[in-house]
């Protein structure tokens, strides 16, 4: 069952932490609650047919170390005792994973309440600023990172904690608004008959784009990576590539924008992964900004609101780290999303 404890113990180092996004899996160790987390691992999630091999063969073979907690963030909502990932094949069993792995407490997150949490873990020296004001020290932040598909959370402080709210953000609808987009978005791949945020703004959706503007204007689109889009894009030499990176960049903003007045951002909003990393020349270029204040009657509000992009390439697991080395800092609710193994932690 899993636990009840909103940290009625604390975990036991050391703690293996992880970071299982869609594409890539990143895992580390912190040994004591005044180390820093170890060196990461860094794996294809395509290489392993489990997360209890890739966990094994990359970091309990190659460590003397042998972890007795773990907390791990996943790219997929947290419910019930296999928990699957959205952009991946792997299934999480906490339970399986006390007797392959050792381990005697589990606490698994969702992966963009991570990256809410090095918001609070990360100095200004690992940030980009995309324009606005000063940040108001304790007001609503949320994050948000296009990667193997569009990842939000928010954070907001209360009782003095930090709170990450993690959600499924990245499902919301997005819809044309300029003539432009009358004319492109009819040839983006849609869902069921719509268009979600992951159908924009993530890696295939940013082919998605490329494709959709190449068909509006009867041109051939011969590149079928993100980053052969993105290369092309910034180097300007081609014409559709640079419009579906503009495109993109846009709607992103919009997106930003309408999550920013969702949670009253005053804190700043957050921009993570390695795409934002890759095209910050794009975002500041300026359509991402007035894409992000065009809010009317809010507008003036928008304007005051910093974005930054997280430059740092391991942030979740910063973020897991200071949440491993004390949970009490932070409000995460662990009711449900924490297993322990009864025969290692007997009750009273």
């Amino acid at each position: 069952m899993p636990g009840t404890g909103d940290d009625d113990t604390l975990l036991r180092f050391p703690i293996l932490i992880g970071d299982i996004g869609g594409t890539n899996a990143r895992f580390s160790i912190v040994l004591d609650a005044n180390s820093e987390a170890g060196e990461p691992t860094i794996v294809q999630t395509a290489n392993y047919n489990t997360i209890d091999e890739a966990i094994q063969a990359a970091v309990l073979d190659r460590s003397s170390v042998r972890p007795n907690s773990a907390v791990l963030a996943v790219a997929g909502p947290v419910d019930g005792d296999e928990i699957e990932l959205t952009n991946c094949p792997w299934i999480v069993k906490p339970r399986q994973m006390f007797a392959n792995l050792g381990l005697s407490d589990i606490v698994v997150l969702n992966d963009f309440e991570a990256q809410a949490l090095a918001v609070v873990a990360l100095g200004e020296e690992h940030m980009e600023k995309i324009g606005g004001g000063t940040p108001e020290p304790n007001a609503g932040r949320v994050v948000l990172g296009p990667g193997t598909g569009l990842g939000v959370a928010g954070l907001v402080h209360a009782l003095r904690h930090w709170i990450p709210v993690p959600g499924e953000g990245g499902h919301m609808d997005i819809g044309p608004r300029t003539p432009r987009d009358f004319e492109v978005f009819p040839h983006i791949d849609k869902l069921e008959g719509r268009i979600s945020g992951e159908q924009i703004l993530c890696g295939r959706g940013l082919v998605n784009v490329y494709r959709a503007v190449a068909k509006a204007d009867g041109k051939p689109s011969p590149f079928t990576t993100p980053a052969e889009v993105t290369g092309a894009a910034l180097a300007k030499t081609d014409p559709v590539a640079e419009e579906a990176l503009e495109i993109f960049v846009t709607c992103l903003g919009r997106t930003a924008g309408d999550l920013a007045l969702v949670f009253m951002s005053r804190g700043g909003v957050f921009l993570t992964g390695g795409i934002a990393q890759k095209i910050v020349p794009a975002l500041k270029a300026g359509n991402f900004r007035a894409a992000f204040e065009d809010k009317a009657p809010h507008s003036a509000l928008m304007r005051t609101m910093p974005v930054y992009v997280i430059t740092h390439p391991l942030a979740a697991l910063l973020g897991l780290a200071a949440y491993a080395r004390n949970p009490s800092l932070f409000g995460v609710q662990t009711e449900g999303r924490r297993w322990r193994d009864e025969v290692s932690h007997p009750k009273a």
